[in-house]
Order: structure tokens, then C-alpha cells, then sequence
């Protein structure tokens, strides 16, 4: 199938790569000539594990880029809208979503024979229905269900783990206003057969996505509410509470040659500094604010916004536990993007952490193997020092405070026992072995 998808941001990228690799021919649209530019160069804008290899296999075959919106929508069979849904503190901004709304309904108008179009940006329910649907048929001049499908497919992509998930999907979410819309759905997903494809209209969809994020974020604030509780109890570890609840079978089923199943969404049960990035904190906020404005009282996603923007100062507490005067410290920071396998700095603990450290007059010194530019960016290149190295970066320093859980850091015992002088290490992802250093502290360690 011919498709064109408009936005060259981590939905609509990964997602273009991905059919463009299952033998669907494929446009990727963006207003910014810079983005395009470099996706025809095979050099994709963002990092994602697996991206810029599978991109290149695709660039110029299967997958073209380019700025002009009317033109893709005019030599495909379907589009995808994959804008950025951004949080304005008040609400989700559906600013880009109405702007390519209103393009794709004028290059309709021009256009002749049926034409498909999804949402797969994250909106709140009732979006594809009642904001896209109308402004198509105003700026096209044409009827949905009749000229042309309206439908909403959710995206459930972990980043770092994109690639791996778009190609490897649990389930696909096919929500439209008409069956032709669904079958249009099918068509593009049949690389998939053996995926469960849940068909539904367009709100629930929507509601779908939402749910499945909140869900996760309630997780991990729930387990960093228990991890600070029990570090308050003292001789409880949070870790260890963690696996007695993890070897209930209803979490871990039991075989019947007596092993276990873990599965993966186990990770959400474990306490750290709390979640970021570009979804949980925007879709839990835009959806406790959605409910408000629907009249429900929204207590439980209230209580997960609040706990996690708490979360990050926990590491900031410990360390003046041990260091009551932070002005002057020597501190290490590991890890500035939200977690491994993305450069994505957005919501991070880290940067949280790091303003709070430099408000105290710290000395901050960072290392990551590929968000320094993101944070350079946010912080300035003057705010913190940055090294190119995890040994460079933990060298003469006080404390080091591990905030990302990436690969590499599992050398860090390794480094920091053969300095001369070991620093506190504050585990604020708990990924390292309380007893694999001489001064060890942790969310959710007595």
C-alpha cells in the first residue's frame, strides 16, 4: 500500500521505517526541510536503537521524505497523522493536529477516488471524531465514510525498544468510523497475521492508548511510594519486597514443570526515580485533566502526577544525608536521558536533579552515551561539565549519582573500586548490587 505519514518525530519516523521494511511504499512529511534533508540521507533526526540501520536499508527504495504534504497525499492510498500532542500545562495543544488536518482536507479536495486517514498521535477520546473528522470535510469539501475514512490506530512504543515493538507488536489497536475504514486498517497490518488486531471506533481507541500508559505510570509510582516507605522503616530493602510481590503467580505464573514466567511488564513494579519522557508524564496529566473536564474526580492519576514529580528529589535528599553542605560538592551524574536507548531528555530525572544540584552550588559533572546534546540544549553548555567517558566522569568526585539505567553502567563497581578514594554511589535506579561497592546508598534503602 501506498502510505504517507506526516511527521518525522519518534511515532511517525519509527513507524514510517518499519511498514517501509515490510514492503509498503512509503512518504514521510515534515514542515522542517532540515528533518527531510537528512532522512533522504539516510541519517535519521533522532536517536532510537536500531533506527539509523533499518532506515538505511529503506531510503530511496521503500521510504522517500519530503516537505510537501499535497503531493503525498495525492500519490497515496492512505495517510497517518503523527504529530506532536504536546501538554501546555492545561491541556494537550492540538495546534499541528488541526494544521494537518485542515492540509490533508485541502489536498482531498483535489484528489479523486477514496482516501484513508488515520490518527496516530496520542489524543484524548473523542479527537479523531470531533476535531479531525469535521475539519476534513470543511477544508475537502467532501463526507467522511463516503469520500473518503477517518480512522484512529494508537502507537504502543516504548523508545529505546521501538523498532523491536513496531515490528514485534503485542496487539494492534484498529479503530474506525466504518468498516471500510477498518479494512483499510487490516490492509496496511496484514504484515502482521498473527497479531491480535482489536477493531473498534475511534473514541475507545483513543480511550485505549490512554489507559494503557496510565496504567504503567500508576505502577511506578506505586512502587516508589512503597520504596520510600519502606526506606523510612529501616532494615527493609525495596528490592527485596519487590520480589516476594513479584513471585505471586498472578504476576509470575508457575509452569508446569514448576519454572516461572517474569514477564516484562515486572519493570514497572520496581522503584526508582520515577518516569519521563515524551508519554507517561503528558498523557497522564492530559488524561486526569480530560476526566475533570468530563466530571470525574481523577484522585488516583492526581496522586501518580504528584508522586512522581516528587520522586527525583529523593536523590537529592539522600545526598545531603551524607553530605548535609552541597555547595561545592564534587557530584557525578550518570545518565541525562529518561531511560536507555534514546537520547530523549524530556521529563528526565536527571535534568530535574541537575537544576536542583546547581541551585545548591554544586559541581556537576555528567556523562551519557548519547543524550549530551539534548541536554546541552536544555541546561546550556556553560550549566554543567561534561565528559566522554563513565571513568573520566567519576573521577575525583564526592558522590555519583546513577539516574539511568544504561548497559555500560554495570562497570561502574568495577571503576569505582579501583579509585583511590571511593565516592557515595546513590543507585537511583537500584540496576547495581547494594554490596558491590564500599558506600552504597538507594531509592527505597533503609
Amino acid at each position: 500500500m501506498k502510505i504517507s505519514i506526516v511527521g518525522i518525530g519518534y511515532v511517525g519516523l519509527v513507524s514510517g521505517v518499519c511498514l517501509a521494511s515490510k514492503g509498503h511504499e512509503i512518504i514521510c512529511v515534515d514542515v522542517s526541510q532540515e528533518k527531510v534533508d537528512r532522512v533522504n540521507r539516510g541519517e535519521p533526526p533522532i536517536y532510537e536503537e536500531g533506527l539509523g540501520e533499518l532506515l538505511a536499508k529503506v531510503i530511496g527504495e521503500s521510504l522517500t521524505a519530503s516537505t510537501e504534504i499535497r503531493s503525498s497525499v495525492q500519490n497515496t492510498d492512505l495517510s497517518i497523522i503523527a504529530v506532536g500532542t504536546p501538554f501546555d500545562g492545561d491541556q494537550i495543544d492540538l495546534t499541528y493536529i488541526r494544521q494537518v488536518a485542515r492540509q490533508i482536507g485541502e489536498s482531498l479536495k483535489e484528489k479523486n477516488g477514496y482516501h484513508t486517514v488515520v490518527v496516530k498521535s496520542t489524543v484524548v477520546p473523542g479527537t479523531t471524531e470531533d476535531v479531525v473528522l469535521p475539519l476534513l470535510e470543511e477544508y475537502s469539501g467532501k463526507r467522511a465514510g463516503n469520500d473518503f475514512g477517518v480512522g484512529m490506530n494508537p502507537e504502543f512504543l516504548k523508545e529505546g525498544e521501538a523498532i523491536a515493538d513496531f515490528l514485534n507488536p503485542d496487539r494492534i489497536v484498529l479503530g474506525g468510523i466504518d468498516d471500510k475504514t477498518l479494512q483499510q486498517l487490516e490492509e496496511v497490518y496484514a504484515i502482521f497475521p498473527d497479531t491480535d488486531k482489536f477493531r473498534t471506533n475511534p473514541r475507545t481507541a483513543e480511550m485505549i492508548k490512554y489507559t494503557a500508559n496510565a496504567l504503567l505510570a500508576t505502577l511506578i509510582s506505586f512502587s516508589n511510594e512503597m520504596g520510600n516507605l519502606s526506606a523510612s522503616i529501616g532494615d527493609v530493602d525495596i528490592v527485596d519486597v519487590m520480589k516476594g510481590v513479584h513471585l505471586d503467580k498472578r504476576f509470575s505464573p508457575i509452569l508446569e514443570d514448576a519454572g516461572r514466567i517474569s514477564p516484562s511488564f515486572l519493570t514497572y513494579l520496581a522503584a526508582g526515580c520515577g518516569f519521563g519522557g515524551s508519554c507517561f508524564p503528558k498523557d497522564v496529566k492530559a488524561l486526569a485533566r480530560f476526566g475533570k473536564d468530563h466530571h470525574q474526580t481523577m484522585s488516583i492519576l492526581d496522586a501518580v502526577i504528584a508522586t512522581n514529580h516528587a520522586q527525583p528529589q529523593r536523590l537529592v535528599s539522600i545526598l545531603r544525608s551524607y553530605f548535609p553542605k552541597l555547595e561545592g560538592l564534587k557530584v557525578a551524574v550518570l545518565g541525562l536521558a529518561f531511560k536507555p536507548g534514546t537520547d530523549d531528555i524530556r521529563e528526565s530525572a536527571s535534568i530535574s536533579v541537575i537544576r536542583a544540584l546547581i541551585d545548591e552550588k554544586a559541581s556537576v559533572t555528567a556523562f551519557d552515551p548519547i543524550a549530551q546534546e539534548e541536554a546541552e540544549k536544555e541546561l546550556g553548555e556553560d550549566a554543567i561539565a561534561y565528559t566522554d567517558s563513565l571513568a573520566e566522569c567519576i573521577e575525583n568526585v564526592d558522590a555519583v549519582l546513577l539516574l539511568t539505567s544504561w548497559p555500560e553502567f554495570k562497570d561502574l563497581p568495577k571503576l569505582i573500586n579501583a579509585l583511590p578514594q571511593a565516592p557515595l554511589l546513590i543507585d537511583g535506579r537500584r540496576m547495581l548490587s547494594k554490596d558491590s561497592v564500599e558506600r552504597y546508598a538507594g531509592i527505597g534503602l533503609s
